[in-house]
């Protein structure tokens, strides 16, 4: 079917253009949008009047979005989903999901009629026109991340890596405190003998006085009994 564009169109055409499209299209979404009508006789004597129109109001959101494109032109956004290991994702990035997150990013509304893309099922970078105008179509760049690939490893969690790196850090310390304890206790066994031979010395020093100041005593005893002996047997 022929249908004469009342508005701009994205990837189909201007308003004021003529333009064949399938009929469920032309039934089924422009139409009822009001996007466009059949192109009878009757309506193509409105092309120039509706081609003035839409340059004027074109103009004036060109204007009033441009700054938003630059915004949007050249901006990068992350998202983490579960895939396979061939890349593919369980589920998808979908229209929506963009939609929102460039409107956290720039406080402006985006709808998700104007993320021109189908729903991201793989992993790695993409690429995404978002429609302002049918002028104004900056790309957007989508990153996929796979989701928990770390946490696949065999039974550790990733909190416990953070955990064991702690204790391996703290480990040396251990021998650490006890080195300076074990060089106090080598530096003060020594000092033990040295504070008994000064006192063995003295003992033995005292038992030989008292022996050579006892034994001549004795000896000098039993030499007057003696001579004592001696002389009354003389007599």
């Amino acid at each position: 079917m022929k249908v004469l564009l009342l508005k701009d169109v994205f990837k189909l055409g201007r308003a004021g253009d003529v333009k064949r499209v399938a009929d469920g299209y032309g039934r089924n979404y422009l139409m009822p949008q009001g996007l466009a009508v059949l192109a009878t006789p009757g309506a193509l004597k409105q092309v120039e009047r509706i081609k003035v129109q839409a340059t004027i109001q074109r103009d004036a959101l060109n204007e009033e979005l441009g700054a938003v494109a630059e915004q949007l032109n050249g901006m990068v956004l992350t998202f983490t989903a579960r895939a396979s290991e061939t890349g593919k994702l369980y589920g998808s990035i979908t229209t929506q999901m963009i939609a929102e997150s460039i409107t956290e990013k720039i406080s402006v509304e985006i709808n998700r009629r104007q993320v021109y893309s189908q729903p991201l099922r793989t992993l790695g970078e993409h690429k995404v026109e978002v429609r302002l105008t049918v002028d104004l179509v900056p790309e957007v760049t989508v990153i996929i991340n796979s989701e928990g690939e770390e946490l696949e490893a065999p039974g550790l969690p990733l909190d416990v890596e953070p955990i064991t790196e702690v204790i391996e850090e703290e480990a040396p310390e251990v021998p650490l405190d006890d080195e300076p304890v074990a060089e106090v206790i080598e530096e003060e066994a020594p000092e033990v003998p040295l504070v008994d031979e000064p006192v063995a010395e003295v003992i033995e020093g005292e038992v030989l006085d008292e022996e050579e100041q006892e034994s001549p005593g004795e000896d000098d005893e039993l030499e007057t009994d003696v001579q004592v002996v001696e002389e009354s047997v003389e007599e």
